[in-house]
């Protein structure tokens, strides 16, 4: 591990430096300043919003300099406003379920990625719900494929069931949805080739108490209604997002999880995808954080989390396949980065301390003053204030 953390403080280092030269060149005006604004305190009834990516890009197509043109809307937009971790080290398996359950949990999983089970520990809605009291419709989770349709809720072995969240497989919700005479059922035959086998999956009790027919009416998609907004009509990512603004419009949940998964296209060995997924990653963050901003419900008490889930390999490993894989573990694929927004979180601010990627549930727990008793990391003090 010692080369690991070497290789991760070095890229720490050097994200701080491509953030300098952004600064420097006028492309983002108010970029890491380092004169930190300081925070106001969190509002009651606070709110937090977590964004993670399938599959980190790196920083070749993003923070470096031949990439910065693929994030315009994170450095121009968002970091100004944001605390800035450039150094978070993924330390367990590189599968994209086990290790956004791991994220989900505070601990590493050790399941098969590819493996119909919930994580072994208890998640951090169980946590928040049970820890707060807080009804099924506070906390949800928008998942990219049918791999995650249980990562809302542990097996039950270590904390009382069915007080997971709700997690939206938006795939399928688009295929109930979908009719002949929609408009666009034709152009997004697409979408649906990777079909999901549940619309909504649930713990038991939770599907009992909301009712099947009510989550229905709820959550009713229209289709030609996404057509209309939507940039492309190919992409989860934007139809994962319409969703989310359907969810906050409907129920305002408290705790809400949204997982993008474009850029992972990048398995496929194709780089103009890969890059395509970057840049609608980027806006798509601005339009989430837009989203917050303009939603009364949301505005002013909202803290919104973004992180890879972990990165991929670098071009110099001989194992191998450079951004098309993540499978080498190498120090460069387990190195990421975090950003933090919210009202209580200090603006320009860049930290190139290490963190672990099991920091995030208990940081989620001391924030919204629920404990996670579980958890292994350690509550990230830049994120509370």
């Amino acid at each position: 591990m010692d080369f690991l953390r070497q290789v991760a403080q070095q890229r720490a280092v050097t994200r701080r430096d491509f953030l300098r030269s952004v600064a420097m060149t006028g492309a983002a005006s108010q970029l890491l300043g380092f004169s930190p604004l300081h925070a106001a305190a969190m509002p009651q009834g606070q709110k937090t919003v977590v964004v993670t990516f399938g599959g980190g890009a790196r920083d070749e197509e993003t923070f470096a300099p031949e990439g910065q043109e693929n994030i315009p809307h994170l450095l121009n937009e968002l970091i100004p406003q944001a605390t800035f971790f450039t150094q978070v080290v993924n330390r367990g398996i590189l599968g994209h379920y086990v290790a956004t359950a791991s994220l989900a949990t505070g601990v590493y999983e050790r399941f098969d990625n590819f493996a119909d089970v919930a994580p072994k520990n208890p998640t951090v809605f169980e946590y928040f719900r049970k820890g707060l009291n807080r009804p099924a419709n506070d906390a949800w989770v928008i998942a990219p494929s049918n791999g995650f349709n249980r990562i809302g809720q542990s097996d039950g072995s270590l904390i009382v069931p069915g007080m997971g969240a709700q997690v939206i497989l938006p795939k399928h919700l688009l295929a109930s949805a979908l009719n002949k005479t929609s408009t666009a059922s034709a152009a997004m035959e697409f979408l649906l080739q990777d079909n999901y086998e549940d619309l909504l999956f649930t713990p038991p009790a939770v599907q009992n108490e909301l009712g099947t027919a009510k989550l229905t009416e709820m959550l009713h998609l229209s289709v030609d209604d996404f057509a209309h907004h939507a940039q492309t009509l190919s992409s989860a990512d934007e139809l994962s997002v319409y969703v989310m603004r359907q969810l906050m419009k409907q129920f305002a949940p408290s705790l809400l999880w949204i997982t993008l998964h474009d850029m992972d296209v990048a398995h496929t060995g194709a780089y103009s995808l890969y890059l395509e997924g970057i840049r609608r990653t980027d806006r798509l963050c601005a339009d989430i954080w837009q989203m917050i901003e303009t939603d009364p419900e949301y505005k002013g008490r909202t803290t919104m989390l973004i992180l890879p889930d972990f990165g991929r390999d670098s071009d110099f490993s001989a194992s191998g396949n450079g951004f098309q894989h993540h499978r080498t573990g190498d120090p460069l694929s387990r190195t990421t980065w975090m950003m933090a927004l919210g009202p209580h979180i200090r603006q320009n601010l860049t930290v190139d301390r290490p963190l672990d990627s099991l920091d995030l549930v208990p940081t989620l727990g001391a924030m919204m003053n629920f404990a996670t008793p579980s958890a292994k990391g350690k509550p990230i003090a830049e994120v509370l204030g």
